[in-house]
């Protein structure tokens, strides 16, 4: 797998694989309705666009299919963070996320937190994230359950 930053020409690809992530994967801890709100099927380029380019967004790609992306902000906030359904449970998680947390130590940035999804939190659990709070976020007027994760970088 090749690490490399986010260029806006993968936007659509990159929309498309949360969308299918969100509910091919997260479903198993989600309910239709929660998937629905959280992942619309109108997907809107112009604003993942934006989102992407706003933050550190890294893409890994296999033989230039993406199959995950990360987006790290300069106060160590983790935004998105997806693995492509199709590819889960091969290591690119763990490869991405690996990539991001050196690139926050080169910006000497010293604690990590996330909003963690009921899916993604035995995976953060094992990167050496702790639970700070259990929590209900709205999405078009659903509640979804997830969890404020911290870890800190030493």
């Amino acid at each position: 797998m090749i690490i490399r930053e986010y260029i806006s020409s993968d936007t659509p690809a990159i929309a498309q694989l949360f969308y299918d992530t969100v509910h091919q994967i997260n479903i198993r801890d989600y309910t239709q309705e929660q998937v629905d709100a959280w992942a619309s099927k109108d997907i809107d380029l112009e604003f993942w666009r934006q989102k992407l380019s706003s933050k550190f967004t890294y893409v890994g790609t296999i033989d230039e299919v993406i199959v995950g992306f990360i987006q790290l902000e300069g106060n160590g906030h983790i935004d998105c963070f997806y693995c492509h359904c199709q590819y889960q449970g091969q290591g690119i998680g763990n490869k991405l996320y690996q990539h991001l947390e050196l690139k926050a130590k080169l910006l000497r940035i010293d604690r990590l937190f996330v909003e963690a999804s009921i899916t993604a939190k035995p995976f953060f659990e094992k990167q050496g994230f702790v639970t700070v709070q259990d929590q209900e976020v709205e999405r078009k007027k659903i509640k979804l359950r997830n969890f404020v994760m911290e870890k800190l970088l030493a």
